[in-house]
């Protein structure tokens, strides 16, 4: 049978820092009683595998599709160099109270010691309180004595790089970049398929549950002052804007009032598009799927040549694929 696109159920992540934004500005059914922190759109990760929800592949999981349809799924450079393992995660992030001060390992490093892949990753802000922060990267250039003197002091954000939000920006946080989600603020995060995090101050939470990890994080860190993190929001209507490129992934955002034909001949990757605004429909190979707020479609590798995307009103929509 033909792939389509493909629609997911979503994983909720409880966490101590999460909110009610999931379901009050993205349309969730969670409880309103429970703080859901994640949501889970499109994942690989072992233990956490994303779940069929449309047409009749439904009850099937994203490794299950890939053993069965391999390069026609996800791309053949992408198979051969991942397997049954989609590359990248796709979130929802609402954070109700701060996040901690945390950083990625890189491949390499996260291959030595954890057997897994790296993460490298973008944030998109989708809603922003008054006052709301992100920390990304130190202020100026630092040294771990330093840092260590001020995780000791509790006065770590003295010397860490903190950015005031507004709705529509961007932030691209390669591995080794130290950070954090401040309170107030929902987020699309792209990355790479990764649950590797290391903690490096938690704000006093000291939770059992939440250990801190600087021993693995010290020689992780980048100490460089921040800088070209930020992606200002595009003006562009009716046209792709690009908010991030790496190895991993390149995403462009789409603010569409009429349709627009996506042709990615070229491409060797599945694409996905994240709705973070309105609603449209997304028509490929000869049949459609409509993708409202806060929904995510997958678009197999074998369909990408010519994808037409139908704004209903307006529609804001973020597209990444494999670079």
């Amino acid at each position: 049978m033909n792939l389509y696109p493909l629609k997911f159920k979503p994983i909720f992540k409880e966490i101590v820092w999460g909110g009610n934004r999931l379901h009050t500005i993205l349309n969730k059914h969670v409880a309103a009683d429970k703080n859901i922190g994640e949501c889970w759109e499109l994942s690989g990760v072992k233990g956490n595998l994303s779940v069929v929800s449309n047409g009749y592949l439904k009850g099937n999981n994203i490794e299950e599709l890939i053993e069965v349809y391999m390069g026609e799924l996800v791309g053949d450079k992408v198979y051969e160099q991942f397997g049954v393992e989609f590359p990248l995660l796709i979130k929802f992030i609402d954070a109700n109270e701060p996040l901690s001060v945390q950083v990625h390992p890189d491949d390499a490093t996260a291959a030595q010691r954890h057997h897994a892949y790296g993460k490298t990753e973008m944030w998109h802000v989708l809603d922003a309180e008054p006052n709301a922060e992100l920390i990304v990267g130190f202020r100026k250039e630092t040294n771990l004595s330093e840092m260590l003197e001020h995780i000791n002091g509790n006065t770590l954000k003295d010397i860490l790089n903190v950015e005031q939000v507004k709705a529509g920006e961007s932030y691209f946080i390669p591995a080794g970049c130290i950070h954090a989600i401040g309170k107030g603020l929902l987020i699309a995060e792209i990355q790479q398929t990764s649950d590797i995090t290391y903690r490096v101050y938690d704000w006093g939470r000291n939770l059992p549950n939440r250990p801190l990890h600087i021993d693995l994080a010290m020689d992780v860190i980048c100490y460089h002052a921040a800088q070209g993190h930020k992606v200002a929001p595009p003006q562009a209507l009716n046209q792709p804007a690009l908010l991030a490129s790496c190895p991993y992934f390149t995403t462009n955002q789409l603010t569409l009032t009429q349709s627009i034909r996506r042709c990615h001949g070229e491409l060797d990757s599945f694409v996905v598009y994240i709705c973070t605004g309105g609603a449209a429909t997304v028509s490929c190979g000869g049949q459609s799927e409509s993708v409202s707020k806060g929904e995510t479609l997958l678009i197999p590798a074998s369909l990408v040549s010519e994808v037409l995307i139908e704004p209903q009103t307006q529609a804001e929509l973020l597209e990444t694929f494999v670079s």
